[in-house]
């Protein structure tokens, strides 16, 4: 039986964007089953565990992002504008449109749109709150245009909704943030120790 980690992030986190390539590769080679959560981070966790968005927090911890950002990406050798023209932005209808790929198409197909939405805020900017921007990105996918409009069904809502749910009751603060056995790994800085939890299950 493979083991499962839930994978709670918003489509605009840059940390997200440094991490899904590596997470992926490591949640498929230990046979892993991922689930995908898109969560509203700020507008329903941040209020809960305490977190600020960008604007209001401190300029040092404002200026540290950028270096952090800067230095991540320059390691990893991805390309990243770490002040892109299209954010903020809201992510919650890339969000949703993310949780429609994952109900119609599965989870590999999530992860690949979900790779895709951050690519396009991080590194081609884009901006992920319109409508034609997630379309293409579909297309450029090789998925039904009609995930669209399923983005925007009830049952995707709720699915939103529950996932936040969800990731307030395991204690997420941040993005994004692993789940292995109810123990909670923040941030792409941790995937050494993702891996490792995964490795010592298989």
């Amino acid at each position: 039986m493979s083991t499962t980690v839930d994978y709670y992030f918003t489509p605009q986190s840059p940390w997200a964007y440094l991490g899904h390539a590596r997470f992926s590769q490591i949640a498929r080679a230990a046979g892993a089953t991922v689930r995908v959560l898109p969560i509203d981070l700020g507008g329903k966790v941040f209020p809960i565990s305490g977190g600020l968005p960008l604007g209001q927090r401190a300029p040092q911890r404002q200026a540290y992002r950028l270096l952090e950002l800067k230095r991540y990406s320059g390691y990893q050798g991805l390309l990243l504008n770490v002040k892109p023209k299209y954010f903020p932005a809201s992510g919650d209808d890339a969000s949703r449109l993310i949780i429609a790929v994952d109900l119609h198409d599965g989870t590999e197909a999530a992860m690949k749109i979900s790779g895709a939405i951050f690519t396009a805020v991080w590194a081609q900017e884009r901006h992920i709150a319109d409508e034609k921007v997630l379309a293409g990105l579909l297309a450029e996918c090789g998925l039904g245009a009609g995930r669209l409009e399923q983005s925007y069904s009830q049952a995707v809502q709720e699915r939103y909704e529950s996932n936040t749910v969800q990731a307030i009751a395991a204690g997420v603060f941040g993005a994004p943030s692993y789940v292995i056995d109810g123990e909670l790994f923040w941030g792409q800085d941790r995937l050494d120790f993702v891996e490792r939890k995964l490795n010592a299950r298989s």
